[in-house]
């Protein structure tokens, strides 16, 4: 299953898509990644950079909403006094975040000798899910030349799947990982815009997962023994880009609608499930040594935000899946099958037949056929 080209997701969510599918299709945006897998360790790295230049010197705005806060990540009070983002984007496992941090720190300090001496400091951004329960998590094996790595592997094509952060990362009790999505935005039949996804999936009840509209987690979760779990321990990280000139304010508003691309999967939010989202526009960059008294940007009017509101839901909706559907099954540090959703699929509908139709309609949707 590692590199499915399931860039087939037709009919998952409404809107049309761009040209890759993927987050890279808003133009400047990169993504960089390191999978670390080593014996009983299944984790990596993942890093989005919003734009190929210095995003210390050249921010862009951006707004963070925290639907559920159990996390530990790194930057977010910043962007939502300031409105911008000035480092890349990394993602990792929860021990991770330290690593990230300061390899981060030492990356931004190389590229501008001026931070911490003649201007301000900086402000990295590392984000997590705990990876835990398939990778022995205790080691802290990632390493700050992972970091660096990522950083410099990036471009406009990456896999989806069990790989970069989301090598060791569980959705609905089947193999996740990274997903992505885009979509095109046409206003006023004049002006296009993208808007973009890349998810770490964490999270969820396989009983509650559905696609499309089809309850498909809950015989999975009876044949794998998975209904007896009592609470929900996992998170999802959303990262969100545009093109259009969403301001600060705009782009929280945005994040807000992440909520409903992942509640169209089946997610709920539970109580130990850390669901951060983290948008931001290439527009209107925000120059750091700017001498000028006033800023002049043009911002999109609030009265046609709808359509960034429903792409928001469709790509992250299929980002979801589309980590799914890309993740191979793979064993965990206890030596356990984690399988995907392909393949517990295929186990379900050899054991019990009567399930083959809503299963074959709702793979069919994904672009996968048993």
């Amino acid at each position: 299953m590692m590199g499915l080209s399931v860039k087939l997701l037709n009919d998952v969510s409404d809107g049309v898509k761009g040209k890759r599918n993927l987050i890279t299709d808003v133009a400047g945006v990169q993504v960089g990644q390191v999978t670390v897998d080593q014996g009983d360790v299944h984790s990596g790295v993942t890093a989005i950079l919003p734009h190929p230049g210095n995003l210390f010197r050249h921010k862009v705005p951006a707004a963070s909403c925290v639907i559920n806060g159990f996390g530990k990540s790194v930057g977010l009070v910043q962007i939502d006094e300031l409105g911008t983002i000035e480092t890349p984007i990394l993602l990792t496992n929860t021990f991770g975040v330290g690593t990230a941090l300061n390899a981060l720190t030492k990356q931004m300090l190389a590229q501008n000798p001026e931070i911490g001496d003649s201007t301000s400091t900086v402000n990295p951004i590392v984000m997590e899910c705990n990876d835990g329960d398939v990778s022995n998590i205790r080691k802290m094996a990632i390493t700050e030349r992972n970091i660096t790595d990522a950083l410099a592997d990036r471009g406009l094509t990456f896999e989806e799947g069990a790989v970069g952060a989301g090598r060791g990362m569980m959705c609905y009790d089947l193999k996740g990982g990274i997903g992505s999505s885009s979509r095109v935005v046409t206003v006023d039949s004049k002006h296009q815009y993208t808007v973009g996804s890349l998810v770490m999936t964490n999270y969820g009840y396989l009983t509650d997962f559905i696609v499309n509209g089809a309850p498909v987690g809950a015989p999975l979760a009876k044949m794998l023994a998975e209904d007896k779990k009592k609470e929900e321990k996992g998170s999802i990280i959303t990262i969100l880009a545009t093109d259009a000139p969403l301001n600060s304010r705009q782009l929280k508003r945005m994040a807000k609608r992440a909520t409903v691309g992942i509640n169209r999967t089946g997610g709920y939010i539970g109580n130990g499930s850390g669901e951060i989202v983290l948008a931001f526009s290439t527009a209107n960059q925000v120059d750091h040594f700017e001498t000028t008294e006033f800023d002049t940007v043009t911002r999109f009017n609030d009265n046609q935000i709808d359509l960034f509101f429903r792409a928001t839901a469709a790509v992250v909706d299929e980002a979801v899946l589309s980590s799914m559907v890309h993740a191979e099954s793979v064993v965990d540090r206890k030596g356990r099958l984690r399988l995907n959703l392909v393949d517990a699929c295929r186990k379900l509908t050899e054991q019990h037949p009567e399930h083959i139709p809503m299963v074959t309609r709702a793979l069919a949707q994904l672009g996968v056929v048993l």
